[in-house]
């Protein structure tokens, strides 16, 4: 079996130590995309040449990680902005993951709200499912969470259609794109690799339209 290429952009993180910025990315999503025989391609944050860099890799699907919040590393923001570009240029199919989505709905003209809630910060919580969000047939499940930013649904960016609210306060969990194979999720698969992220990696990534 052929091996899939998952291309997967890094956060950033300022080294006092050596007064230096560097790319980084968790090892549980290496170990997640491997669990699954794709092939991690790290997408650097400085590259002159992206559409080049993607092009020649060849890459199957992208995942843009989360970290950071948006505006604070602008080479982050600018890198992640050009992929989508070239990502939708290309048909290439998208998952954002917490900042990821958060970075997705802004461009496609979406906004964000700050929320200091402990259901939202470093808590599992329950999140209600639309029909539309077909990879599982339960209305409900349960998943991780680690954010402050929050998206309503008078938020959305062009486009963009909610799949997956909280229970509680019905924020927008995750979103689907009317007309590109573009996903958003405000959890984090990597760090809970249940069935249910298997089964999220499957439909956006695997399964045959």
């Amino acid at each position: 079996m052929k091996l899939k290429k998952m291309g997967i952009s890094l956060r950033v993180e300022t080294i006092e130590k050596y007064d230096e910025r560097r790319d980084t990315i968790s090892h549980d999503w290496i170990n997640f995309l491997q669990k699954l025989n794709f092939i991690p391609i790290l997408i650097p944050n400085n590259l002159q040449d992206i559409e080049g860099y993607i092009s020649e890799l060849k890459l199957d699907g992208i995942i843009l990680s989360g970290g950071d919040n948006l505006g604070e590393f602008p080479e982050r923001d600018e890198t992640e902005n050009r992929i989508l570009e070239v990502a939708i240029k290309n048909s290439m199919p998208i998952l954002g993951v917490c900042r990821g989505m958060q970075i997705i709905n802004n461009f496609f003209g979406g906004n964000l709200q700050k929320k200091d809630d402990p259901e939202h910060i470093n808590n599992n919580h329950t999140i209600n499912l639309t029909k539309d969000f077909s990879f599982n047939e339960n209305n409900s499940i349960t998943v991780n969470s680690y954010h402050n930013n929050i998206i309503e649904s008078r938020d959305l960016g062009k486009d963009l259609k909610s799949v997956a609210t909280h229970k509680d306060d019905n924020t927008i969990e995750g979103f689907i794109h009317a007309k590109y194979p573009i996903i958003g999720v405000m959890w984090h698969p990597e760090r809970n690799p249940d069935n249910n992220s298997i089964q999220l990696f499957k439909e956006i990534f695997l399964v045959k339209k």
